[in-house]
């Protein structure tokens, strides 16, 4: 479970970045991103490429890639990952679903309950075997 959650959260911070680049056109404006256009701009009143800077580039996507590859990166290596990694993508989710509706957030709020499931589980199998009662009845 936890490695379902990891790719989860990693493919779905690459799909928004590279679709925000691509389909939503937000890499057109790299010529002003790398030009200083952004530089001065108003956060209040955004240019058209300070938006697609934010959408794409500077967006929550590719942090995502990174989370979802470090927990990847702990599963491979018998290392449960924190359940604060899953309740903070899940309230984030959850946020995100109420704030705008239908989007791909459950997604991630998938991914979280993978990662307390998986979590919980792997906490289960690590628990030491209760001692044995040496006391005797009489």
């Amino acid at each position: 479970m936890i490695k379902w959650a990891g790719w989860l959260i990693a493919m779905f911070g690459a799909a928004h970045t590279l679709l925000a680049l691509t389909v939503e056109e937000a890499a057109s404006h790299a010529g002003d991103w790398f030009g200083g256009e952004l530089w001065g701009d108003d956060l209040s009143a955004m240019s058209s490429a300070n938006s697609a800077y934010w959408l794409s580039w500077n967006s929550f996507g590719p942090p995502l890639v990174v989370i979802g590859l470090m927990v990847l990166w702990l599963h491979r290596r018998g290392i449960v990952p924190p359940p604060f990694i899953a309740w903070t993508l899940g309230v984030w989710a959850v946020g995100d679903t109420v704030i705008l509706g239908l989007s791909p957030s459950p997604v991630i709020l998938l991914a979280s309950v993978l990662l307390l499931v998986g979590a919980r589980r792997a906490d289960r199998n690590d628990a030491p075997a209760p001692a044995a009662d040496t006391t005797r009845a009489p």
